[in-house]
């Protein structure tokens, strides 16, 4: 049981050094009047201190910008065996390495 545990802690390690991270910086268009909170891609406007999660990014407004990054592993950022393959699963926002022959089975990427 305990390697089990393991394996999920360093799946989860392989997710955060693999993740995207994208920085909108904030536009200031009058100095005398200077933002108070960022407006997200869909128009919604948000605090600064504020977080969410959207498309699987999970986001933060912050007073350089809107900060967003990856929660899922991306196709081709680790190396898989060639006996395992990436499942994607965008509605949960997660994805795990299985074995192309038991996708019950989790695999260990290299």
């Amino acid at each position: 049981m305990a390697s089990v545990q393991v394996l999920i802690c360093l799946l989860g390690l392989v997710v955060m050094c693999h993740s995207t991270c994208l920085l909108h910086k904030l536009e200031i268009t009058d100095l005398h009047n200077p933002p108070n909170g960022c407006v997200d891609k869909e128009g919604t406007r948000r605090a600064f201190g504020d977080k969410w999660v959207t498309d699987c990014m999970e986001c933060s407004c912050t007073q350089q910008g809107i900060s967003c990054c990856n929660k899922m592993l991306e196709p081709g950022s680790i190396d898989i065996p060639e006996e395992c393959e990436l499942v994607v699963n965008k509605e949960a926002c997660y994805a795990k390495v299985v074995l192309k022959s038991d996708k019950t089975k989790e695999c260990n990427p290299v």
